[in-house]
């Protein structure tokens, strides 16, 4: 019997797919600016920049999640977790990621695989893409093998390549 939430196209269209996508601004760390640590996928990396944000500002957490939602349909992560939130400040965004796929579990959907990409001019993330793959994976309830994370550079070109933001996109596939 299909839940609330079900639709016969779904007995039809096992899938869905979502894309995530999130930005934030670089700023130098306290006293000279307002950047936290630079924490992408769970890991954290040495730079004298950092995001400015409510949470912890894992973009990549941000997108991944975000690609979760908008599988769902469901509000942004803006929405879930807004940053007028006392609550939010702060916050470790693995707990944002937990959330939604605690959405789409009771939902009856589970991860597929999810591709990802990362823009930042700098540090480069070659070194770390491993233990994002990692972290990403234990997240999802997925085999590494379904999870893969790129970096890219700005090229030097609009606020990413000049090093004043970080950019991070997901495309994620639910299935029943």
């Amino acid at each position: 019997m299909a839940s609330p939430e079900t639709t016969p196209n779904d007995q039809r269209f096992p899938y869905r797919i979502g894309h995530g996508f999130d930005v934030h601004r670089l700023e130098e760390k306290p006293p000279a600016g307002h950047g936290r640590t630079l924490i992408l996928g769970g890991v954290n990396l040495a730079h004298d920049m950092g995001p400015v944000s409510h949470s912890d500002g894992d973009a990549l957490y941000h997108a991944v999640t975000d690609a979760i939602l908008g599988a769902l349909a469901l509000p942004d992560i803006g929405q879930l977790f807004p940053d007028t939130a006392v609550e939010n400040e702060g916050r470790d965004s693995a707990l944002f990621l937990e959330e939604a796929v605690k959405q789409a579990n009771e939902r009856g959907w589970g991860v597929v695989n999810v591709d990802a990409t990362v823009v930042l001019q700098r540090p480069k993330i070659s070194g770390h893409k491993q233990a994002m793959r990692e972290n990403l994976a234990r997240l999802l309830g997925v085999p590494i093998e379904r999870v893969n994370v790129k970096g890219r550079t700005g090229e030097r070109v609009d606020a990413v390549g000049e090093g004043r933001a970080v950019d991070a996109h997901a495309v994620l596939l639910l299935g029943r």
